[in-house]
């Protein structure tokens, strides 16, 4: 049910002055940046340590790491449908509802890592080949692959669970996990790619096997937690094998759509990939390069996003629908700012960053320079539109909205504008910038949809069993 509707033109405040808002923001966004800030640590390991074997290594890494974007995006859509649901009956206080969304999320995600794992086992050769035809990338890929695609369950599983945690405001389990996630993977990373504490040098399956163990450990301590120590969401091993039939078709009917706009930007991100992959080594590397310190920048913003979400789940399911509107107005200037910031400092600290990769050739640092100035633009749009996009309008109810917007985005924008430009012989550059055109395109419909105010929408039940407060 809409329970927004209203007009830009209302006397709303443009910045709250509920300090609850700020409260929580800090509260959920600095463990979710810093659980984001260590999950990527851990891809930075590989990459970084991996990039001293040469050009061909990071770029067949990096090729191999597409499947494993795949897994996040989709794993992300189930987190999200979680996220969302759950959110608003956190603001019910009706933590039955909430353990039953999460077994039915952990169940769609475990179910998911295993067929994926079950492709990239048997034809790695063949999905490595999607994105590139170098015979020695293809190689590299492949070895990675073969061992890396075992972590997929184990991660899938473990996000479904931080998820459910994050939903009932304990964002801070998720950060501890992925600590110890780092310090095993960037421990091992080093000892079995290049031989030391008694390794034997195993190169690239080194890297991807240090990966695997990280992912394992990552599923046992959360089961741990959630099973021994954690008192607000009591989820019990017995919960994980219960569902409710209306739950569920909830579940499907406001997640798919999440879990469609992840497949979605899956798709535009293997397509970045076998786009930018025709121009050969170089231009891969530098790609992943740039990638690499995107997401770097995107951690921060990611958090905040997060935050965003799970306090406009919060409030839209409790009712309290102006006080929603003034927390809209404010997020937006927020993220601006943000936005603005984040790509100055990505214009200071590109080349340093760049400086980091010793194993790369000229060429590929000049062009991986190209590509993080290009970077350093649309960051700006980045912010403003996925907090605005997602954090609001995803996490307030309007679904549907945000899957079809990012389909329009991707399928007749995105992708026809780079490989228009590919054909017609465009620097790489060039092809980057219309890869990510529409972080800049997207800010426009942000803006006008989060002012219609008509977004807000109580997905919640009025009974779903047995209600307990928070």
């Amino acid at each position: 049910m809409n329970i927004g509707g209203g007009s830009w033109l209302e006397s709303i405040p443009l910045i709250t002055r509920d300090r609850s808002f700020y409260q929580s923001l800090i509260h959920l966004a600095v463990p979710v940046a810093l659980q984001n800030l260590i999950t990527f640590a851990v891809g930075f390991a590989d990459n970084l340590m991996v990039g001293k074997l040469g050009d061909a290594a990071i770029s067949g890494v990096y090729i191999a790491s597409q499947i494993q974007t795949l897994v996040q995006l989709f794993s992300g859509g189930i987190e999200g449908a979680i996220l969302i649901l759950s959110a608003q009956y956190w603001g019910k206080g009706d933590l039955r509802a909430i353990r039953r969304i999460a077994a039915i999320g952990i169940h769609f995600s475990i179910l998911f890592g295993l067929l994926l794992t079950a492709v990239c086992s048997v034809i790695p050769g063949t999905v490595i080949s999607l994105f590139t035809a170098d015979a020695e990338v293809v190689s590299d890929g492949v070895a990675y692959l073969r061992i890396v695609c075992l972590s997929y369950v184990f991660f899938c599983m473990t996000q479904a669970l931080i998820a459910a945690m994050r939903s009932v405001e304990a964002a801070r389990i998720g950060m501890a996990v992925s600590g110890i996630s780092l310090l095993v993977n960037v421990f091992l990373n080093y000892g079995m790619i290049f031989g030391r504490f008694g390794f034997p040098q195993m190169g690239i399956h080194g890297a991807a096997l240090a990966t695997l163990i990280a992912r394992i450990t990552e599923t046992i301590v959360m089961l741990f937690y959630v099973f021994r120590m954690d008192h607000r969401l009591s989820l019990a091993p017995g919960d994980l094998l219960k569902t409710d039939r209306t739950l569920r078709r909830d579940f499907l009917r406001y997640g798919l759509p999440v879990v469609g706009g992840q497949v979605i930007w899956s798709v535009n991100m293997m397509g970045n990939s076998v786009i930018l992959g025709h121009y050969g080594q170089q231009v891969i590397a530098a790609a992943s390069i740039a990638n690499t310190l995107h997401t770097l920048a995107y951690v921060a913003m990611n958090g905040m996003s997060s935050a965003v979400g799970i306090v406009t789940g919060k409030t839209v399911g409790a009712g309290k629908i102006r006080l929603m509107k003034e927390y809209a107005r404010t997020t937006q200037i927020l993220f601006l700012a943000l936005g603005l910031l984040t790509g100055l400092v990505m214009a200071v600290l590109r080349g340093w960053f760049i400086g980091l990769y010793q194993g790369v050739t000229e060429q590929t640092a000049a062009y991986a320079w190209q590509f993080c100035t290009v970077l350093c633009v649309t960051f700006v749009g980045t912010c403003y539109q996925a907090a605005c996009l997602f954090g609001l309008v995803k996490s307030g109810g309007d679904i549907g909205f945000v899957f079809k917007n990012d389909t329009i985005f991707v399928l007749f924008v995105v992708l026809p504008s780079a490989i228009l430009a590919s054909h017609f012989g465009a620097p790489p550059w060039v092809v980057f910038a219309c890869l990510k055109c529409d972080q800049i395109f997207k800010c426009i419909v942000a803006f006008f949809k989060i002012n219609s105010f008509n977004w807000m929408k109580n997905l919640t039940r009025e009974a779903s069993g047995e209600q307990e407060t928070k």
